[in-house]
């Protein structure tokens, strides 16, 4: 059932299907946490619940899967240790367990998982030192601990594992010396140890010796005869120079939807003796590299200045609250989109603090309607970050284009509604702490080929705390704001559902309704249905019987969502609900013998949308 829109928690009835061999609802909007029943079912062989948002603990339960071949639980919001259990499983083949936020140690019973090949804990909080018993795993050939907080020296149990074949040890705290320990390790063909305290001369192995600099920078006390260490005869010199060198070091971490990192950034060493030649400061020397996990690889610094034209006019393809956006095609032939942060006036230096908002706000999810940040790049004249390249363009930007807007038919316009109502709901309800955009327009969305909505820049994007009072200055798009912000000040997920509402309208009408919303109801006995007829978007034809009925609570709930007192507006998890209930019924649902369901709840959903409407009337 992976890669669909399935939300909710996993039923407990999984533990009672007794004979269930596969278990894969990868890639939804899955929430709450994992049933121990599942751990009943002794006879899978298979879990894949990957890219969803499930919380909490792994049960111990889970360590009765004595058959379990396959386990795959990255990209969630899973966390405590690593359960004991689960790394002893005698079967296992693999086990990936990235992009959450397991804390604490590497347990030691992960050496009773001999028949382990692929080991994945990156991308999560994991500390201490990595544990000696990884060198029992003989078969294993790939091993991937990157960001992590893992301290000490790498065991020397390590020398032990000669199937091994792909090794990832980036971005961690571990020191040490390396040589003998990768010395006999013939099949070892990829590694990457860079951004560590690791010291001494690299093995002599075609790993390490054909390993790119990016794979073995910065780690000060590294030495060798290849391209980005110091030949070792220099090793010992280097270390004793003063910090004030003459390169900027620039450590750039990747990042994906669904899961939160420690972000540590901006960590430059700037001689004050330093003087730039005039033109080098146009082209930085540094080689650092800027990661894209994404890509599963590296992208240089120069890779996006060149591809971008130094952020030339040309290139560029839109502008949002605090940066201009460029398109830029990498020497992959990948295309991406990069957004270059507004140099102060002053200084000629970038503001961070939106910079790291969104970095903040966009590493906490993860979502289809959400747009995807694969990399960021930070530096004092050029902050940027990157997203996945959305062909269409901004909603704003379609509804202005008379033969665009033609295009976007009743259907595409509807399902625009829903993709905002569904990624709204999930920042609301599903994040902890929850998120509030605070720019919700129709800059902001953003249109895939497909006319698949995704909110864009977070660069206002506001982490609740649930435990405190939310004050903030003004922020958003005129025309969007919700009016209790000019004189409270206070930020609740209700300024974000208003901004829905505008939004809601602008889709149907084909234009922002302007600044007065009351015009649009027309005389206080006028049908709700009439006035909709009246604002629908003249340069489409009329809406089928299904569709205008679709659009009738579409715009209901976006007269609820305008009110002009935040209590009365519906939450987004409700409206989310109201839209995929209706969904389920005009797409053809009423026709089976499970309709009952989604049919009563669409009607009392629907009642509960209608009072919503007339108090606002």
């Amino acid at each position: 059932m992976s890669f669909n829109k399935f939300y909710a928690e996993i039923s407990t009835n999984w533990g009672s299907c007794m004979r269930l061999s596969d278990l894969r609802i990868a890639g939804n909007n899955i929430t709450g946490s994992l049933p121990p029943e599942i751990g009943n079912v002794t006879q899978l062989c298979a879990i894949d619940l990957s890219s969803n948002g499930l919380v909490g603990e792994v049960p111990k339960e889970f360590g009765k899967l004595t058959s379990l071949v396959n386990l795959n639980l990255s990209r969630n919001r899973l966390s405590s240790q690593i359960s004991p259990e689960i790394v002893s499983l005698p079967a296992l083949q693999k086990l990936d367990l990235s992009r959450n936020r397991f804390s604490m140690s590497i347990p030691q019973t992960i050496g009773l998982s001999s028949n382990l090949v692929l080991l994945d804990l990156s991308n999560n909080q994991l500390s201490q030192d990595i544990p000696g018993q990884l060198g029992m795993l003989t078969h294993l050939s790939e091993l991937d601990l990157s960001y992590n907080l893992l301290s000490g020296e790498i065991p020397a149990q390590f020398s032990k594992l000669q199937s091994l074949v792909k090794l990832d040890l980036s971005h961690n705290n571990l020191s040490g010396l390396i040589y003998k320990i990768f010395e006999g390790l013939p099949g070892l063909a990829e590694v990457d140890i860079s951004h560590n305290e690791f010291e001494g001369p690299i093995p002599n192995t075609t790993a390490f010796q054909d390993a790119t600099k990016e794979a073995l920078q910065g780690n000060s006390g590294l030495c060798g005869n290849v391209e980005g260490l110091e030949p070792c005869n220099q090793a010992a010199v280097n270390r004793d120079k003063s910090p004030a060198g003459h390169r900027v070091f620039l450590i750039v971490f990747p990042l994906l939807g669904a899961v939160l990192l420690f972000v540590f950034i901006g960590i430059f060493f700037i001689s004050r003796r330093k003087k730039f030649h005039p033109t080098a400061e146009l082209a930085p020397k540094t080689t650092e590299v800027f990661s894209l996990s994404k890509y599963d690889g590296k992208i240089l610094y120069e890779d996006i200045m060149e591809a971008t034209g130094a952020f030339d006019e040309v290139y560029r393809i839109g502008r949002e609250g605090y940066g201009s956006v460029f398109k830029a095609k990498l020497r992959s032939g990948d295309i991406v989109a990069v957004k270059k942060l507004h140099q102060t006036a002053d200084t000629g230096q970038t503001d961070q603090r939106e910079f790291l908002n969104e970095i903040r706000a966009l590493t906490e999810i993860r979502h289809r309607n959400i747009v995807n940040l694969v990399g960021f790049c930070s530096h004092p004249q050029h902050s940027f970050l990157v997203y996945e390249y959305l062909d269409r363009g901004s909603l704003s930007t379609i509804l202005s284009n008379e033969e665009e807007a033609r295009e976007l038919d009743w259907n595409k316009r509807v399902n625009i509604v829903k993709g905002m109502a569904c990624a709204l709901s999930y920042m609301h309800h599903d994040c902890n702490p929850p998120i509030v955009h605070r720019d919700i327009s129709s800059n902001n969305i953003l249109l895939d080929s497909e006319y698949e909505a995704h909110v864009s820049d977070f660069g206002t994007a506001k982490l609740l705390k649930l435990d405190t009072s939310n004050w903030s200055a003004v922020v958003g798009t005129y025309g969007y704001v919700a009016p209790e912000l000019a004189y409270t000040m206070k930020v609740t997920e209700k300024c974000d559902v208003y901004s829905f509402g505008i939004v809601a309208i602008e889709v149907i009408k084909g234009r922002h309704p302007g600044d007065s919303i009351s015009s649009l109801l027309g005389p206080v006995d006028m049908e709700i249905s009439v006035v909709l007829k009246n604002i629908l978007d003249s340069r489409l034809p009329t809406p089928t019987t299904d569709i205008e009925a679709e659009l009738l609570t579409i715009f209901k709930l976006a007269l609820a969502c305008v009110s002009a007192h935040p209590q009365l507006r519906p939450s987004m998890e409700m409206i989310s609900q109201v839209l995929s209930a209706r969904s389920t019924i005009f797409h053809g649902v009423q026709n089976s013998q499970t309709a009952t369901d989604p049919v009563r709840h669409a009607k009392a959903s629907s009642r509960l949308l209608d009072q919503f409407a007339e108090d606002n009337v």
